[in-house]
């Protein structure tokens, strides 16, 4: 078990070496760091996620819309995510904002919980029928504890497999998405 200034460290060193700036390594050091506090495997993902990112292209999103498409690659997540905490006092306006195609999006939730914190609101992020509600950086709830994701629904739907043992309590989502993910702030 490494401490979470380790996990931090190292997420941290890794984003560097794997070519992104000081800045953007610090973000994902601390990003990493809230998902496993939270009990997600976010070094895992993100081990994953720096597997594929030498393999596939991401597209990088500046300007977040209300419903934002990329062209034919999926966003990264961490770019996606800075943005989107950027962002997030002109995109407090929105009711719902809706993106397709993230890869691994489990990356993109500890952005959100930060963001969650910055309009000192809950928000609700909707992800394959799994729900996530962000609570001012505080802790995530999410319908994700009650769901066995090692069943066979990514295959029902044409997504291949989860890549990787889904826990109960981890989440652990590797696989690139065609469906919308939406998140809402919660008036609560």
């Amino acid at each position: 078990m490494k401490s979470l200034s380790e996990i931090e460290t190292t997420s941290k060193r890794a984003s560097r070496a794997i070519g992104f700036p000081w800045g953007i390594a610090e973000e994902v050091g601390k990003s990493i760091r809230l998902l496993e506090l939270f009990g997600f495997q976010g070094i895992k993902s993100l081990n994953q996620y720096y597997q594929s990112k030498n393999k596939e292209n991401f597209e990088n999103i500046r300007h977040i819309k209300q419903d934002n498409s990329s062209n034919k690659i999926p966003f990264c997540p961490i770019l996606l995510g800075i943005s989107f905490l950027d962002q997030v006092k002109s995109l407090e306006t929105f009711k719902k904002c809706s993106f397709k195609e993230i890869a691994y999006p489990l990356l993109f939730l500890p952005f959100l919980s930060r963001s969650s914190e910055i309009v000192g609101k809950k928000i609700l992020f909707t992800f394959d029928d799994i729900n996530f509600l962000l609570n001012f950086n505080i802790n995530i709830s999410s319908s994700l504890f009650d769901t066995n994701l090692g069943d066979n629904r990514s295959s029902q739907r044409g997504h291949g497999d989860y890549r990787g043992e889904m826990e109960r309590g981890k989440g652990l989502f590797s696989l690139i998405t065609n469906l919308i993910m939406e998140w809402s702030f919660s008036q609560n």
